[in-house]
């Protein structure tokens, strides 16, 4: 009865967070149209991809999932045995660290931006790009402690079982920069994007005030390092920072290497990275999100059991969305870029930068996915150190993977960059594995029969469904990209589902008769 609670309250959060995800990324393809439309695949463009990525990592070091893998656990924790006193000490302490270390840390990065651009970033062969790309870090350093303090924050809601406002504030950001791209790039040029990042992280933080208050949480002025809540939280970030800095790690070494390569070719892959992540944010981001104070709970209260239960049903659910997303991205590329982002600067050269680097990247979608669920059983555990051990192992071979693979793909003709998103899905579809045979050595077995039931039957869904977009693509190739990816979208995702009713897919019954129930009482 426990564990059928525990799942019904993680569909249901894991529901809200998913459409909260949807809005928002839908808001991060709007401002990826524009500001494609203004600036194309154009080496301003790179430049500011590139100093984002700077901001971006100080924020994910100090205050990203290196804390929230750490805070969430020990606050939620805390709430279960009904120590508010404690918990929101912790939350203030914490949340004064983070202020303190990311306004110490951007003033540093600003005051040697050049040396962080010449050395790390490889943009100083053009003087015009090497200056620009320095003001624009500046600027979006800004960004990182606004960010920061606003991650914390988003981290306290989940613990209280509040999903919806936290998950919209991706949305409040991407609409910061769609302000940036309308209203100031016009006159500011693409010092109006960053200005636009600063303006959304500023939402971003806003958005969350009126929820944390309504908590009633009392704030205290300390930093209270002393208290064995803090120590155990910092203890726990240790491993988990050295997880996120390899990563970060790896994609600094992606954007050293394709600045090297021919113009565009950093925005390609960001733009393919950012496709293969809406789909992959909605699908798994917003279950990982939702199940982490439920596995979390579970962890402090012995229910071992009912974890189990949780997360193989958990990772069931997320592979039958994430294996016919993955396919449909790698068959649809070209319509689909084509359809978003050819316009006004974007060109046809652009297209094929972009769609080339989603081919690969999307390859990797099932692995980003498994992962992001496991590493939140590990962190609900309290255990950093295993998934960041793997973390290092994956991502030191995601460094190796993308020497090879570019100097493979060039040699044979191909567009370098596609190398490196291929090493990324590869090293990552590798650190799933490894995480999940840890995992099920831990929990003594996760359901893998059952799991592997679910593998089998989407994947006959993806057949049939890949059949169907085939020959959309193939009969529909001289229509408009703005018919054929709508049709092969509509048929292919229409034949799949109908091929789960058919095999009797249990999750996709239960979504049935539960949106039919509902409409029935009403």
């Amino acid at each position: 009865m426990k564990e059928s609670t525990a799942n019904k309250q993680i569909a249901r959060a894991a529901g809200t967070v998913m459409i909260a995800i949807l809005f928002g990324q839908i808001a991060g393809l709007v401002r990826g149209i524009l500001v494609a439309r203004t600036f194309g695949a154009s080496p301003e463009l790179d430049a500011f991809f590139a100093a984002n990525r700077v901001s971006e990592t100080l924020f994910l070091l100090v205050a990203g999932g290196a804390l929230g893998s750490a805070f969430i656990p020990m606050f939620t924790g805390l709430l279960a045995r009904d120590d508010k006193v404690s918990a929101w000490r912790l939350a203030s302490s914490i949340a004064n660290a983070v202020t303190l270390t990311l306004s110490l840390l951007a003033a540093l990065i600003a005051f040697f931006a050049p040396q962080v651009v010449h050395y790390t970033l490889g943009l100083s062969n053009d003087p015009e790009i090497f200056a620009l790309t320095i003001s624009l870090l500046r600027i979006q350093l800004i960004s990182t402690i606004l960010f920061g303090l606003g991650g914390l924050i988003v981290g306290i809601l989940n613990a209280h079982q509040i999903f919806l406002v936290p998950a919209l504030t991706p949305a409040m950001y991407q609409l910061g920069i769609i302000f940036g791209a309308v209203f100031l790039s016009p006159t500011m040029g693409i010092y109006g994007l960053a200005w636009g990042v600063v303006i959304g992280a500023l939402l971003y933080l806003l958005v969350l005030l009126p929820t944390l208050f309504k908590q009633k949480g009392t704030y205290t002025f300390t930093l209270d390092f002393n208290n064995s809540n803090t120590r155990q939280v910092f203890l726990l970030m240790g491993p988990r920072l050295l997880g996120v800095a390899v990563v970060q790690l790896n994609f600094w070494v992606n954007l050293r290497l394709a600045s090297q390569m021919p113009f565009g070719s950093i925005t390609g892959l960001n733009y393919g990275f950012s496709l293969m992540l809406m789909a992959q944010a909605v699908i798994a981001q917003s279950v990982a999100i939702a199940v982490m104070p439920t596995f979390s709970a579970q962890h402090a209260l012995g229910q071992n059991d009912e974890m189990r239960a949780s997360l193989a049903s958990t990772l069931r659910g997320v592979i039958f969305l994430a294996l016919p997303a993955s396919i449909g991205l790698i068959l649809l590329r070209e319509p689909l870029i084509s359809m978003l982002y050819q316009r006004g600067e974007f060109d046809a050269r652009a297209v094929q930068l972009v769609a080339w680097a989603l081919l690969w990247y999307a390859a990797g979608m099932v692995g980003h996915s498994i992962m992001e669920i496991l590493t939140r059983a590990f962190y609900a555990q309290h255990d950093t150190k295993t998934p960041v051990m793997i973390g290092v192992i994956a991502m030191g071979l995601n460094v190796i993977f993308s020497i090879l693979f570019a100097r493979l793909f060039a040699s044979i003709g191909w567009m370098p960059h596609g190398g490196l998103a291929l090493a990324n899905s590869f090293a990552t579809a590798l650190e799933a594995a490894a995480l999940f045979f840890v995992m099920r050595k831990r929990l003594n077995g996760i359901d893998g029969g059952q799991i592997l039931n679910g593998i089998g039957l989407a994947a006959l869904g993806v057949l049939s469904m890949s059949v169907v977009i085939a020959g959309c693509l193939y009969f529909g190739k001289n229509l408009s990209a703005w018919i054929l990816t709508p049709i092969g979208v509509i048929f292919g995702g229409g034949v799949y589902i109908s091929a789960l009713w058919i095999l009797r897919v249990p999750e996709l019954q239960y979504m049935v008769s539960g949106v039919l129930r509902r409409l029935k009482n009403r």
